[in-house]
């Protein structure tokens, strides 16, 4: 994979799936839910106290999140544990953020 784009653009199909990425990571609460499942293995109760919500609804976009492949589980005694599998998705998360706190700053000053 190269960091830049090459003379001709990706298939549609390619731009397609890209573009259904960009929809699963456009509702914040599961923004939300990624950033927390990226640094950590959190059970639904946990999450649920973090991000707010109902336990309902947090496992239906955690569901969601299983489903596309960048959530998985692992059982702890009674608790069922999140974490995020794929680290794409972290980098994107991520980036998204500090694009947004970047945006936001201040201006730098000049003296």
């Amino acid at each position: 994979m190269t960091d830049t784009p090459g003379p001709t653009a990706p298939d549609r199909d390619v731009l397609d799936e890209a573009a259904d990425l960009f929809g699963l990571l456009s509702a914040p609460g599961r923004l939300h839910l990624l950033w927390i499942l990226s640094n950590d293995e959190v059970d639904v109760t946990t999450l649920v106290a973090a991000v707010g919500g109902t336990k309902a609804g947090v496992s239906q976009h955690l569901a969601k999140l299983r489903l596309a492949g960048w959530v998985d589980t692992r059982r702890d005694g009674r608790h069922i544990l999140y974490r995020v599998v794929d680290p794409h998705i972290v980098t994107l998360v991520h980036q998204a953020v500090e694009h947004i706190l970047d945006l936001r700053a201040p201006p730098a000053r000049r003296d």
